[in-house]
Parts: C-alpha cells; structure tokens; sequence
C-alpha cells in the first residue's frame, strides 16, 4: 500500500493519529485503495478526495455525526448546506422531492461535470445537510475516483470543497495538510486537479432557474440550452 504519514513518532494516547495520505490513480483508480477509503466514510470519518473542480471533503450524508464532523472540520456554518456528489442522474433523483424537468434537462447535458443544481431535497436527508433549509445542491462530478468511491460506499457522499471556511479551496494534498494538519484521518492524493474555477450552481424551482454563481461553466452555456 502506497502510503506516507508526516509523524513517525508513534503518537501518545492523547494525540490525533497523523494524517495518511495515499496516492491514487485518476485515470485508474486502485481498486484497494478506493475500498479503503470507503471505509473511512461508511465508519462516519471524514476524508478529503480529489473531484474534477478541486479537492473535497467526503462523508457519509446520512450520518449525522459525520455531518457534524465536516462543519466542525471546516468551520462552515452550520445554515449553509452541503454539497452531495451522485455517480448517476437516477442516484441524484432519489434525493430530490419533485423533480422538475429544468433539472434533468440541466443534468442531462452537463454531467458528469462541473455543474452542481440546487433543489428541493427528499425527506431522506437530515435537514443538517440542507443548512435547515430544505434545498440540497447535487453533483455528478467528471472524476473516476469519485464516483468509484461512490460506488464503492453504496450511496452520495459530501462534496464541499477541501478547505477551511474563508480559505482558498485546495487543487492538491499539500494545500490541504497546511489547512488542516491532522484534522483529517485520511487524503487520496492524484496530484493537482488542475482546477481554476468552482462548479457553476444553478437554483432550481419548478420551471425556473437562476444561475446563483458561475463557474467552470461559462452562464452562456447554460443559457443556450433553454434557446
């Protein structure tokens, strides 16, 4: 196993375990490695994994305590909701209530890729991922380690970008270990993402839409699909 800590001493009983971080493949993904992380997620940790954007942080949306691990690691606000990362449109479906067709039009075209849309969530989420507020914002990232670990999890995970709140987001794990040193168990390393710009969010409700902030796709884009 491909691996590297940033502490050999063993650590006291009182201290946090050191950070593992392990590289990966983005065109192949490690099959092994990609089961080891799931199980970071499936025991309510929470990781950080690279997407096609930048790198996020990764959980189990439908633990709260796990919830609770990424607002606390990120020191997001608790009424800002978190981003749920699908590996198929029937996947992201499951977890909206209503469906409007702009939705699916939108998904249709775009993913995988960096677009994320905001809508009414299922009644299956606990409110906490929504920030109290009912919406969730889904997206089917254009990364094989994501949706392999998707896959290998059994269902979405978080997708909020890897960083501390107010901070820049991260393209690589060394950004990630100056942010956030040891608060995290584990990070898969594919290198840079290579990532300039966040996902661009469409909001949508019923047959509107608004574009709530551009990104790596440009607004003309998404204009020319409803021409």
């Amino acid at each position: 196993m491909i691996s590297c800590t940033f502490n050999s001493a063993q650590p006291a009983a009182s201290e946090p375990l050191p950070v593992e971080v392990l590289k990966i493949s983005s065109e192949a993904p490690e099959q092994h490695i990609v089961e080891y992380a799931a199980g970071f997620i499936r025991r309510g940790q929470v990781i950080a994994i690279p997407t096609d954007t930048f790198y996020a942080l990764s959980a189990d949306p439908f633990n709260l305590a796990a919830i609770e691990g990424v607002f606390k690691i990120k020191g997001r606000p608790e009424n800002r909701a978190l981003p749920i990362l699908v590996n198929s449109i029937e996947q992201a479906v499951e977890l909206a209530r209503d469906v409007p067709e702009t939705f699916l039009t939108l998904a249709q075209r775009f993913w995988p890729g960096a677009l994320t849309l905001v809508v009414d969530a299922t009644h299956r989420l606990p409110r906490k991922v929504t920030g109290n507020g009912g919406r969730v914002a889904l997206r089917w990232p254009d990364s094989r380690i994501a949706t392999a670990l998707i896959d290998a999890v059994g269902g979405p995970i978080t997708g909020t970008s890897a960083n501390l709140s107010g901070e820049p987001s991260c393209t690589n794990a060394s950004q990630i270990l100056e942010q956030f040193g040891e608060r995290l168990p584990l990070i898969l390393d594919a290198g840079d993402t290579g990532g300039a710009l966040a996902s661009t969010i469409v909001r949508i409700e019923g047959d509107d839409w608004v574009i709530a902030r551009e990104g790596a796709i440009p607004n003309q884009e998404i204009e020319k699909v409803f021409e």
